[in-house]
């Protein structure tokens, strides 16, 4: 578990670890990236390490308590050889293209090959300006940085292939939001790799046609090697891509998560989840529910997701076109075909998952399950039943205790009716222990915890963390973190933190 903060005079004499950061991405891609440099941070403070990953990164937590290790996770202090970039994407946003986005507060230290052999991006959120800041500060705030490191740990937890948080540092500098001056904060993110779709976007419309195909080849070596020995890689990349983000967006829905800025450079090739900004776990199971505060159209919201990966990809098969077929028909009518593929991969992945949080047989019949699937979501929509806290209780039910979830719907006999098909199947309520979490990060928690840190009290998050960070084990003391929201939490936004 993450230790209280120290102050980097206590631990500074501890002995600098050889450390090397590959800059692979600088070296082999530098149309997409700006060599740059961090902003110095007058006062760091270690407000939060993550030692497990530490560890797995083959880095001594002790060290990074350093101020040397502090010093490389705000960029001040990095090793001989490296070599930091801004990188270079577009994307779509909210459904409006913007050609040059970029890393506009954020910095790609370098690579790290971790003690499993996986080669892991090292990179800065908050770290100041670079040319691609589009007139903002660079900077963040200790809320959002640790709402970042909170749920990304939270998703890691429950098993969903997610960017990681490795530590939050605050830099002692005041930044100025619209809710007036708050303390500065820098994040270190740990990802497979920080390619986008927006990165494809950016590479398709650069002056030197090479750079998307130099580009693919480097995602087709990361995430997708098999791609390589395919007639057509890049066709195969764009189905890697496809089937890993249908998996992703069903387990986000699996789990009642909203991303909240699903724009196309937030969609990874590795099919890791990134950037945790205005995000947040359903509390009453809503398919409309939207907890972004710059979303008002409610492109994003919960039941729009798997439709909204499907728009993303199609951007994703447009910038690969020219590598795809040298017939431009031809490479359409190859990605449409492929595209034409989500619906089954989602659906599959969504219903697998919603077979097991129901304790249900693999081989039971799809079109039986599909419809109790469907009847139970349309129950739980029409009484805005706690998502969570249902299939945990529901869990109990299989063992023969189902007053609990009775009692939360309005209409009786219709639930009955619909537990008697379902316990026709016998389901397995260990598997669904299994499966269903009790703790997920409840925004009224989140918020809780986060205030407190920001009034320099971070004992609320680490006990948070301790929860989230093992989910399906229910705990002796943890009873709050099971429980729904508080009748007078009101309707909860959440906010970019830029």
């Amino acid at each position: 578990m993450p230790r209280c903060p120290d102050t980097v005079e206590n631990v500074s004499r501890i002995p600098q670890p050889t450390l090397s950061l590959q800059a692979n991405f600088a070296s082999d891609l530098p149309e997409l990236s700006i060599p740059w440099q961090a902003e110095e941070t007058p006062e760091p403070r270690l407000l939060v390490i993550n030692e497990p990953l530490a560890a797995n990164l083959g880095l001594d937590p002790e060290w990074l308590r350093s101020q040397d290790g502090v010093g490389l996770l705000t960029g001040n202090r990095v090793p001989e050889g490296a070599a930091p970039v801004a990188q270079a994407y577009a994307g779509h946003q909210f459904g409006s293209y913007v050609p040059r986005l970029g890393d506009g507060r954020a910095l790609l230290l370098g690579e790290i090959t971790d003690t499993g052999g996986h080669r892991r991006d090292i990179h800065l959120k908050g770290s100041g300006r670079t040319p691609f800041a589009r007139g903002g500060d660079g900077r963040a705030v200790v809320g959002p940085m640790l709402r970042e490191y909170l749920i990304s740990e939270a998703m890691h937890g429950l098993g969903i292939p997610t960017t990681r948080s490795l530590a939050v540092v605050a830099t002692g500098r005041t930044v100025l939001r619209e809710e007036g001056p708050l303390r500065g904060a820098v994040l270190t993110r740990v990802a497979a790799s920080h390619l986008r779709v927006g990165s494809f976007q950016y590479a398709r419309n650069h002056e030197d046609p090479a750079v998307l195909r130099r580009l693919a080849d480097r995602a087709v070596e990361l995430h997708h090697p098999a791609a390589a020995q395919d007639e057509n890689p890049y066709l195969s990349l764009l189905r890697g891509v496809m089937a890993a983000q249908a998996g992703l967006v069903a387990q986000w829905l699996l789990v009642g998560f909203v991303h909240g800025v699903m724009n196309t450079d937030n969609m990874t090739i590795s099919g890791e989840t990134i950037d945790y900004g205005p995000c947040a776990f359903i509390d009453a199971f809503d398919r409309n529910a939207v907890y972004s505060s710059i979303d008002t159209g409610g492109r994003y919201a919960y039941g729009n997701q798997p439709a909204v990966a499907q728009w993303n990809l199609a951007r994703f098969a447009e910038a690969l076109l020219p590598l795809l077929h040298e017939d431009q028909e031809r490479a359409v009518s190859l990605a449409t075909e492929a595209l034409g593929e989500f619906p089954r991969e989602f659906g599959t992945a969504f219903s697998a998952g919603m077979r097991a949080k129901l304790g249900l047989p693999a081989d039971s019949p799809d079109e039986t399950v599909g419809t109790l699937i469907d009847d139970l979501l349309a129950l739980l929509q029409q009484d805005h039943v706690d998502y969570t806290q249902f299939f945990r209780r529901l869990g109990h039910g299989a063992r023969g205790d189902l007053g609990p979830v009775q009692a939360v719907f309005t209409d009786r006999p219709a639930f009955d009716a619909w537990t008697e098909r379902w316990l026709a199947f016998g389901p397995d309520p260990a598997a669904m222990e299994r499966t269903n979490p009790v703790y997920i990060p409840r925004n009224h928690l989140v918020e809780e915890a986060l205030e407190a840190a920001t009034a320099e009290d971070l004992a609320p998050l680490h006990r948070l963390l301790e929860a989230v960070s093992e989910p399906f084990h229910e705990r002796p003391g943890f009873e709050r973190y099971a429980e729904p929201p508080p009748e007078d939490f009101g309707r909860y936004r959440t906010y970019c933190g830029t």
